[in-house]
């Protein structure tokens, strides 16, 4: 294993190694190395590798279907696959519904989401009932690793007071840290070992349990000043691409009006080997990440009676390209003597990333609502996805793409999978708006 350190050590690690190591060598029945809280994209990724080193693994999760289906050997993660899960049980891991696992764990981590509440602000209701659960069962020498996006300060000022409320001190008695969440989800080439992992603890001796835990599962840890510069990383890193995104974003509704071709341009400002990143427009970001995360960094600035005024103008760049592809589609059919009201349009690929089934905050759901709300009649196919519904209203899914891109007055491509022939439908359809920049082409209509 690789360690970075971005701060000082500082103190010695040796009382928590101690009450670690007794804790590891105890015999009672059930004792497990990791429990792992939230069983999604974060949680089940990480069991897997945890239960691939040879650790036994506990998982906890509030969702009985997910228990029950992991138990018998189903996996509801796309980058987890049945056999995966099959192999993890094979290997002792079980997943539970009930918290008492985590009393028998040397190590919980918490994977358990993050959401914006109604307000805009960081809804960390699902972070504060995981830390008071682990800390009914907590235990000396364990070690507590929150992984849930959060804002600078959540760990310790959240988290640690939670799990002290044990009479426990975090430092003293049990182990306290920090580590961002990196996955990916369908990204095959940098998976979580390859991926270096970055960690803050609450102190020294935290840190040194967290980068010993972590170096059992990855080939770099990287060590963090503290909680608040590893939180700050993960925000900083989806920050990065979210006003990026943004950029190019507000580019191509200027390069539409310049007649200039956007795609072209990224295409040669992307041959430079240095000071340039290609970034590509789109129907809006999805994801938890890219639309969420920015704005927890935002809240908490705001909380000092500061504004980021590159994420508040990001999210309202991104937040308008729903609005700015149905006005292009109109501008199509227009084009064509057709209305939008009454056309019939196919909306293809309806995901936030291409080859996966994650829908999660995906810009299909308000190009959708936009289009209804013009009396368009819409349907949608997308291979991941055998049922849509966007306001609790059931979107028709069309069963053979190749024949419905024939029989809709307009197909919107929102998410390029693999799985489509581009060529093929660009062929085949009356009229198509390519959102991704995937078919250029006469007749064909890119964002």
């Amino acid at each position: 294993m690789q360690v970075e350190r971005t701060g000082p050590l500082g103190e010695s690690s040796e009382q928590l190694g101690e009450l670690a190591q007794q804790l590891g060598d105890e015999k009672h029945a059930g004792h497990v190395e990791l429990a792992v809280i939230g069983l999604g994209y974060v949680g089940l990724p990480l069991a897997r590798e945890a239960a691939a080193v040879g650790l036994r693994v506990a998982g906890l999760d509030r969702d009985p279907r997910v228990v029950e289906a992991l138990n018998a050997g189903h996996s509801h993660v796309d980058d987890v696959s049945d056999e995966d899960v099959r192999r993890m049980r094979a290997a002792g891991f079980t997943a539970y519904t009930d918290d008492a696992c985590l009393a028998r764990a040397q190590t919980v981590v918490i994977c358990v989401p993050t959401p914006l509440s109604e307000d805009g602000g960081p809804d960390l209701s699902a972070v504060i009932s995981a830390a008071r659960a682990v800390a009914g069962r907590l235990r000396r020498g364990q070690l507590v690793v929150l992984e849930s996006t959060t804002y600078p300060g959540t760990t310790d000022e959240v988290v640690r007071p939670l799990l002290e409320e044990s009479g426990l001190k975090v430092g003293k008695d049990v182990a306290l840290a920090f580590s961002p969440e990196r996955i990916d989800p369908g990204n095959t080439t940098h998976g979580l070992r390859g991926t270096p992992k970055v960690v803050g603890g609450c102190t020294p001796s935290c840190a040194a349990r967290a980068v010993a835990f972590y170096g059992k599962l990855v080939d770099t840890v990287v060590q963090a000043k503290g909680t608040r510069e590893a939180e700050m990383a993960k925000l900083l890193e989806n920050t990065y691409r979210h006003v990026n995104i943004a950029l190019v974003n507000e580019l191509a509704i200027l390069c539409q009006e310049l007649h200039v071709d956007v795609w072209d341009a990224i295409r040669c400002a992307g041959t430079k080997p240095f000071g340039f990143q290609a970034f590509r427009p789109s129907a809006g970001v999805g994801g938890h990440c890219i639309p969420i995360d920015p704005n927890y960094l935002s809240y908490k600035v705001r909380s000092i009676g500061y504004e980021f005024r590159f994420v508040e103008l990001a999210r309202e760049i991104n937040a308008h390209m729903p609005e700015y592809v149905v006005r292009r589609a109109q501008d199509l059919l227009n084009h064509q003597g057709r209305a939008l009201h009454g056309s019939r349009v196919l909306l293809l690929g309806v995901t936030y990333k291409p080859d996966v089934a994650d829908m999660r905050e995906s810009p299909a759901a308000p190009v959708a609502r936009l289009l209804r709300a013009r009396e368009a009649e819409i349907a949608f196919h997308d291979p991941y996805v055998p049922l849509w519904s966007v306001d609790g209203v059931t979107v028709p899914r069309v069963g053979d793409p190749a024949a419905a891109v024939r029989e809709h007055d307009l197909t919107i491509l929102l998410q390029d999978h693999s799985a489509y022939d581009l060529p093929a439908l660009a062929d085949e359809a009356r009229l198509l708006f390519d959102t991704r920049g995937r078919i250029f082409r006469p007749g064909v209509e890119v964002l």
